[in-house]
């Protein structure tokens, strides 16, 4: 597994890449954002770790190009300083595809790296199209559709209706979704998942009705149809 670390501390990006290589992966550094995007079009990864805190062009503005440049589906990790939810949640819609905050224990970055790497083999499953009264998800095309509209999500927008809609009438506590999302099961004090519901709810129920997305007050979420 090759593996393209982005990270402007010296000590922090040697600690990884030591790591990493000692774990078996094959680890390429580049210490800004410029010299990473060149080593992605050099390569094939299966992952990149992204530091977010980057001189010139920051990890927000490098994940958001990795999307455009059409890497679609190659998992990023952001790393991070900044533990708030504003933060996070700029990170995620930005591209990334899970966070860790800085200082952090090797074995949770490799928790967090099995648990990509887990995710982006989930390709290869059977087709599977979802479908609660008007709202339709195809796991297959990514795509959202809400009475025959298409319904543009992020890829943390689309993760986490698939989950509501596998697991329909079932109340799914914030760290059911967490764990299945995030893949996420501590630091429980964020409240990235309700600022992801509302996002959703902007997009799949503001106009359209009946409301899909429903609260159990004290715990949790649920879609209901």
């Amino acid at each position: 597994m090759k593996i393209l670390v982005i990270e402007d501390e010296q000590n922090v990006a040697a600690f990884v890449q030591q790591g990493l290589k000692e774990t078996g992966y094959e680890v390429f550094l580049a210490y800004n954002g410029a010299n990473g995007l060149d080593l992605l079009t050099q390569q094939n990864f299966d992952l990149i770790i992204l530091d977010i805190m980057l001189p010139g062009m920051d990890g927000r503005e490098i994940a958001s190009r990795v999307r455009q440049m059409g890497y679609k589906d190659l998992p990023i990790l952001m790393l991070t300083a900044l533990g708030t939810t504003e933060n996070i949640v700029k990170g995620l819609d930005a591209g990334a595809d899970d966070y860790l905050i800085k200082p952090f224990k090797f074995k949770e970055l490799l928790a967090r790296i099995r648990a990509l790497s887990r995710r982006s083999g989930t390709s290869t499953v059977a087709h599977q199209i979802y479908k609660i009264l008007d709202l339709e998800l195809d796991s297959d095309s990514k795509s959202v559709k809400r009475a025959g509209k298409l319904i543009k999500l992020t890829s943390t927008e689309f993760r986490l209706l698939e989950f509501l809609m596998k697991n329909q009438n079932k109340v799914l506590s914030r760290i059911d979704i967490l764990e299945n999302v995030w893949d996420i099961n501590f630091n429980m004090g964020t409240n990235v998942v309700d600022v992801y519901v509302n996002y959703l709810r902007n997009k799949i129920d503001k106009n359209f009705e009946p409301k899909l997305i429903q609260t159990v007050i004290g715990m949790g979420y649920m879609i209901k149809g």
